[in-house]
């Protein structure tokens, strides 16, 4: 079994991991503003992000020969009925995670891909963090820790007055296009994505509607009013309380996912009754807590076909297994965001949970796609720029504060 004991390829996890998880969710919204029903998405995600944990668990859990404490994975998958409560606490971690990415699904289109990644990054580092340092014994150093996490929380304040001037620029945008006679409609038919004619011609996703946006300049008032009229989710005249309650629905469970795993292979709280009984290795909890995650996704996005939320077009599993339009781009989604959980844990592992949190400043990497993707923040006013550059400067910050106190872990 292959397992990471120094800092330097503790931190090289998570840097890994940090442009993975950060690209995931540009991935997911990319598709639902192209007009692709999140639950079809989100079920191709739900497939490869599996896959991911099966991958990292053949290819580093069964690596090697086993260590005394540390048995290969396969070897460990046969011991559950002495290691079971450590396995539910991997399954709990797989729940908490399966949930924040579902809500976090929907919050992106509400109230965008980094206002949401800023406030849910931000609580899973001022509340996880927290716990994974008291859980870990300590090991991270606090005097370096805790002021990482407080630069956080000005990221966050920062991310917040960045999401109101952009909102401000918009809505002049969108003043001056209705004063020149430009249609602002919240009609949920637009042109998102509705339960496919199996006898019509499937359309190449990439070039459907090609020309649809091309001509609007990303920034403008026309390039935001194409944008509503081809996505699935229709946000125009929603409440902004709406998405703000989904972002902290989603930042909640995503603050208690590390605790979970943390709990699992180091079994603090002593539920391992049988003497001798070796950890859940990192591999085997992974294994665990993606499985749940796979479970419920697959569940829950199987009724929403039939049953969908907040005004999307149903389906049917027999449109999903014929919708093959973006489908290879979900499937690359949740193989990013499988690998970049297992390279947070592994990482983790290693050098503490709390410095692996490090990860949660993906919104430097949202933000990235954000801009180059969708156009977030083209032609806005200097003072969001402003904004948005020292909110990317103080993530940067707080990243390297939290790397840099990564300590050991003794056994």
């Amino acid at each position: 079994m292959l397992v990471v004991e120094n800092k330097g390829g503790a931190i090289a996890l998570m840097l890994a991991a940090l442009f993975f998880i950060g690209t995931f969710g540009a991935i997911l919204t990319l598709l639902e503003r192209r007009g692709r029903l999140p639950q079809h998405t989100f079920l191709d995600y739900s497939i490869t992000n599996l896959l991911a944990a099966v991958i990292i668990a053949f290819a580093f859990g069964q690596a090697g020969e086993s260590k005394p404490g540390q048995p290969n994975f396969f070897t460990q998958l046969t011991e559950i009925h002495d290691n079971w409560p450590s396995v539910l606490f991997a399954m709990a971690g797989g729940i908490f995670l399966g949930l924040g990415n579902l809500i976090a699904q929907y919050a992106w289109a509400f109230a965008g891909l980094t206002v949401t990644n800023i406030i849910c990054s931000s609580m899973t580092v001022v509340i996880g963090t927290t716990m994974n340092y008291f859980l870990d014994g300590r090991i991270n150093r606090a005097e370096i820790l805790f002021p990482g996490v407080a630069c956080f929380l000005v990221a966050v304040f920062l991310g917040a007055a960045v999401h109101s001037s952009n909102a401000k620029d918009n809505e002049q945008k969108l003043n001056i296009a209705k004063s020149q006679g430009i249609e602002l409609s919240s009609d949920t038919a637009g042109r998102g994505t509705v339960l496919p004619d199996p006898e019509e011609p499937k359309k190449n996703f990439d070039s459907e509607d090609s020309n649809f946006v091309s001509q609007a300049k990303p920034g403008t008032a026309e390039f935001i009013v194409a944008i509503e009229k081809r996505r699935s989710i229709k946000v125009f005249g929603s409440s902004m309380l709406f998405g703000l309650g989904l972002i902290f629905i989603a930042g909640s469970c995503f603050s208690l996912f590390a605790p979970a795993i943390n709990l699992a292979t180091n079994d603090q709280w002593h539920t391992l009754k049988r003497k001798g009984t070796p950890h859940l290795v990192v591999y085997t909890a992974f294994f665990y807590f993606s499985l749940s995650c796979f479970v419920l996704g697959i569940g829950l996005n199987l009724l929403f076909l039939y049953r969908p939320m907040v005004g999307v077009p149903a389906s049917t599993f027999g449109a999903y297994l014929r919708d093959w339009n973006g489908r290879q781009w979900a499937l690359l989604a949740g193989l990013l965001c499988g690998f970049g959980n297992g390279f947070q844990f592994m990482a983790g592992q290693a050098a503490g949970y709390a410095a692996a949190d490090a990860v949660q400043a993906l919104p430097l990497v949202s933000t990235a796609w954000a801009v180059i993707l969708f156009g977030e923040y083209r032609r806005s006013s200097r003072k969001t720029y402003l904004l948005l550059a020292a909110m990317l400067l103080m993530f940067i910050i707080a990243v390297a504060v939290l790397m840099d106190s990564a300590g050991h872990r003794k056994t």
